[in-house]
């Protein structure tokens, strides 16, 4: 008897959900462009590998052609890094990392 109860209970919980669901929008989409707000957020870098000195990312040695979140001046040298968090690693002591340079 529990069973059963429990059952319509789902039953009942599950069609509330599917009455209140918004409907779908019928606008054709298939050849619009993807616009950069759409687009993931690696996708749309700020920066471009051409516009910087080095290689790697000092901190985590990732290649800045997978994509550049923020740069840095140091010595004479513009520094691409993969995110914030890495360039900050790099501030804290920026002569024990190895920067590889193009």
């Amino acid at each position: 008897m529990k069973i059963i109860i429990g059952l319509f209970g789902l039953m009942l919980a599950t069609s509330c959900n599917t009455a209140s669901a918004p409907a779908t929008s019928t606008t054709d989409t298939t050849t619009a462009a993807p616009t950069p707000a759409a687009m993931p957020a690696k996708a749309v870098s700020k920066f471009d590998a051409a516009m910087v000195d080095n290689k790697k990312d000092p901190s985590c040695g990732m290649p800045v052609k997978a994509g550049i979140e923020d740069t840095l001046h140091y010595k004479n040298k513009i520094l691409g890094f993969c995110s914030k968090e890495c360039k900050d690693a790099f501030l804290v002591k920026p002569d024990s990392f190895t920067v590889v340079l193009k």
